[in-house]
């Protein structure tokens, strides 16, 4: 069975089980290391707070983020947290060999014990270029249910590959997650009978026929009895709502340049023109699902899209522009839901 930070009826005080999903980002006149330092001080804040878990992404080759080397980023963090269960969500497993990532995250619960996840996805998480550059096999997600099964037989203990062991990992069973925004990951986790996490909070479309189709088709395993969904959502957290509005607007256009602006760093009226010239439209899907005001109404948000998205626990990305701004948005969202659990 998982670890008991992921039961619904665990004794969590927060009424709605909520974790992290931390992008580790680089913002404008900031470098690696305040980002790196900014992602400590991130789950150090939420350990104190409640949270069940900080998860980091795999990106390769984005000027704006920090999670590229996923693993190491969970090593250096769980150095300086003590009890938050930490992981990645996700390694995109395609990049990989099963082995290296069974090895990787073996040595992670043997400096953390019970504390580790590994969340994996599919996706390239990258353009063709980097793909070279990472040497990946563009065919090679097609093989993913089955690096799935070879990773979780090192970490098992029941290596598939003769001769072949993860040390450190083998015996580990860290607990696996399939990620997915499509009905892909959806039906693998449900055969393979691990928990899975919806990308709502950047590709919301498939969201609740992905959940379904999970639940429908979920088959037991010895990780996991019954099924468990999380779903990502963002999160913009203020003092007041007028506050929340105006982060988000920079949240906003950050992300435009991000996906839009080639490279270039842009003045904020650049960054609106961008918005203005058609980059809203993409922007504001992707924050499709997002809790933006005061706490209670943050939280009441949480509730309805928990029930929406027949969540077992969600998955926040807290979207405020500033280390300051993510840090306050995580202790008011957790204040906000212990209030209402009370």
């Amino acid at each position: 069975m998982l670890h008991r930070s992921i039961d619904p009826k665990g004794t969590n005080s927060m009424r709605i089980p909520l974790s992290i999903l931390d992008l580790a980002p680089i913002a404008r006149g900031e470098t690696a290391s305040s980002s790196i330092a900014a992602s400590v001080a991130l789950a150090q804040r939420a350990e104190e707070a409640g949270y069940e878990r900080v998860w980091y992404a795999e990106h390769h080759n984005m000027p704006s983020i920090a999670s590229s080397a996923t693993s190491v980023l969970i090593a250096h963090v769980g150095a300086q947290t003590r009890s938050i269960r930490l992981g990645a969500g996700g390694v995109m497993l395609p990049n990989h060999s099963p082995l290296t990532i069974a090895e990787q995250f073996g040595t992670l619960d043997a400096m953390y014990p019970g504390r580790i996840d590994l969340g994996l996805g599919r996706a390239p998480g990258s353009d063709q270029n980097t793909m070279y550059a990472l040497r990946r096999d563009p065919n090679s997600a097609d093989t993913f249910p089955q690096d799935v099964l070879e990773l979780q037989a090192y970490l098992a203990g029941a290596t598939r590959v003769a001769g072949v062991d993860a040390i450190p990992g083998k015996g580990s069973r860290v607990p696996l997650y399939i990620l997915g925004s499509s009905m892909f990951g959806a039906t693998l986790a449900a055969a393979l009978g691990l928990p899975y996490a919806f990308a709502s909070h950047f590709a919301p479309q498939m969201l609740e026929s992905a959940v379904a189709a999970y639940r429908r088709e979920f088959r037991p395993s010895e990780q996991l009895d019954r099924p468990y969904v999380i779903a990502g959502v963002n999160a913009l957290v203020a003092d007041t709502s007028e506050q929340a509005q105006e982060q988000l607007q920079v949240s906003r256009r950050v992300r435009a340049v991000a996906l839009f602006g080639r490279g270039q760093s842009l003045t904020d009226e650049q960054a609106d023109q961008l918005l203005a010239q058609g980059a809203a439209h993409h922007v504001d899907q992707m924050l499709t699902y997002a809790a933006v005001g005061a706490p209670a109404e943050a939280a009441e948000y949480l509730d309805g899209f928990r029930k929406r998205a027949d969540a077992d626990e969600l998955i926040v990305a807290h979207q405020a522009p500033t280390t300051e701004g993510r840090l306050r948005s995580v202790t008011l969202l957790a204040e906000a839901l212990e209030t209402v659990a009370a």
